[in-house]
């Protein structure tokens, strides 16, 4: 029986919700500028969520969620305090400013603390078709989760399922700063995903497929989404180990957006100021094949990480991180890139839609270019070192000979250094992954050590 706290609830207003926390942020604004803060900044969001957990046809978990919160940052002679509070009531509000300001006048000051540059600060919003709101249907959003399971379970080979989920969210937010600036942001986002097991006792295998869009009409059927996790997992079952040995490696586009990911993490500000990246003062540097483009695409429609300004309302802007494999510059925020003697690239809160430019080659076109190596479509264990730029990490795929898969692979380890591996990137492929932030292709590299049996 459907009870009455499983009714859809509707999306709020989102034009008042977001005057509502603009306000609450100017209040704070005025009331930390009243107690002395030479400048001052918030950030303030409101959340709605659905999430619904299934396994085995049966509802486990099903949550709804509102989520209100306000981070304020003053600062007072070059030093700075920061409070946060999920209570957006005006004497809440007040408290906190008063708490940040406590902070400030008791911590040590740093001539790099401060708002960004106010001629870096975003004058044009552009429509980037990231809102599409639904009501948090409670009831379809089950019916979807179940149907995801259902489709994998009806795979014969499927012996048992580990869940599987919907989601939707909606976010509202506002920047803004002593500068006079304000800037709103909305999005949505909705999810579905299935974990499936199959065999028995040590021969068991374990996989999943997902999917996240902006728009729910983009989402995949719930049904696609459960039977390839089904596909996948079966495809896993019969695994050997194989023996230790030096070959090409093919990343899957989920995996591929890792290496992406570790090189972002290497040339972010907070690393390179604190000495703590092996790309340091790499910029103007060869670090691929001279065809590699890596594009940051701040604008892209319905874009998984779209939007006009950064965390500190800095203008984004497209460009090429990679451009003829030379890395032209790094990833900062206003603090980072004052500590480097730099300017901000807009990318304080992180990189917004990195796009590997794809090849023309389909993921079976690399494996048959491959020849013999791994494919290599799952990795775990924390062995990277953004330090050193070490790489090891255990991993889980199919064995590859004579251009042909020929069987799956777990427990070996693939190590590397994280240089060598961006140098020995000899493909991507137009098989690009769209669901994340890092959006990239299967990548071909040329030779990384297997540690098998």
């Amino acid at each position: 029986m459907i009870d009455s706290s499983m009714v859809a609830q509707a999306v709020p207003d989102r034009d008042q919700e977001l005057s509502v926390i603009a306000e609450c942020a100017e209040v704070a604004i005025r009331h930390a500028q009243s107690l002395g803060a030479d400048s001052a900044e918030v950030s303030a969001s409101i959340h709605y969520g659905l999430d619904v957990n299934v396994r085995l046809g049966e509802v486990e978990t099903l949550e709804h969620s509102r989520d209100r919160g306000m981070g304020i940052s003053v600062y007072i002679n070059d030093s700075k305090g920061h409070a946060s509070s999920a209570d957006l009531r005006a004497e809440s509000i007040r408290t906190c400013v008063e708490k940040a300001i406590d902070i400030a006048r008791f911590t040590q000051a740093d001539k790099c603390n401060g708002l960004a540059p106010s001629e870096r600060l975003c004058s044009h919003f552009p429509d980037l078709d990231l809102w599409h709101p639904q009501p948090l249907d409670a009831v379809a959003t089950m019916e979807r989760a179940l149907a995801c399971e259902a489709a994998g379970m009806d795979n014969p080979a499927i012996a048992n399922s580990d869940g599987a989920s919907a989601s939707i969210g909606v976010g509202l937010s506002v920047y803004a700063n002593s500068n006079g600036f304000t800037g709103r942001r909305d999005g949505t986002r909705y999810g579905q995903s299935c974990v499936l097991i199959a065999g028995e006792n040590e021969a068991m295998q374990r996989d999943y497929w997902y999917d996240s869009r902006r728009a729910f009409a983009d989402l995949e059927a719930a049904e696609h989404t459960g039977a390839e996790a089904a596909r996948r997992t079966v495809m896993r079952l019969g695994a050997r180990k194989i023996s230790t040995c030096e070959v090409p490696v093919l990343f899957a586009p989920e995996v591929a957006k890792g290496i992406v990911g570790h090189l972002l993490a290497a040339i972010s500000g907070g690393a390179l100021y604190r000495n703590a990246s092996f790309l340091k003062e790499t910029a103007g540097q060869q670090l691929f094949a001279d065809w590699m483009r890596m594009s940051e695409r701040p604008f892209i429609r319905r874009g998984p990480s779209s939007t006009a300004f950064d965390a500190e309302g800095v203008a984004t802007a497209e460009r090429d991180i990679i451009q003829d494999g030379v890395l032209t510059g790094y990833v900062l925020g206003s603090y980072s890139a004052c500590r480097l003697g730099l300017e901000t690239t807009a990318n304080a809160g992180g990189v917004h839609n990195l796009l590997v430019e794809p090849g023309r080659h389909s993921a079976q076109e690399l494996v048959a270019q491959m020849g013999t190596g791994l494919l290599v479509t799952e990795v775990m264990g924390q062995g990277v070192s953004i330090v050193t730029g070490d790489y090891s990490r255990g991993a889980g795929g199919f064995w590859v000979e004579n251009g042909e898969i020929q069987y799956p692979v777990d427990e070996v380890t693939i190590a590397g250094h994280l240089r060598d591996m961006f140098m020995s990137v000899e493909a991507v492929g137009n098989d690009v992954d769209e669901r994340s932030n890092i959006q990239v292709g299967s990548m071909l590299l040329g030779k990384m050590t297997v540690a098998g049996s």
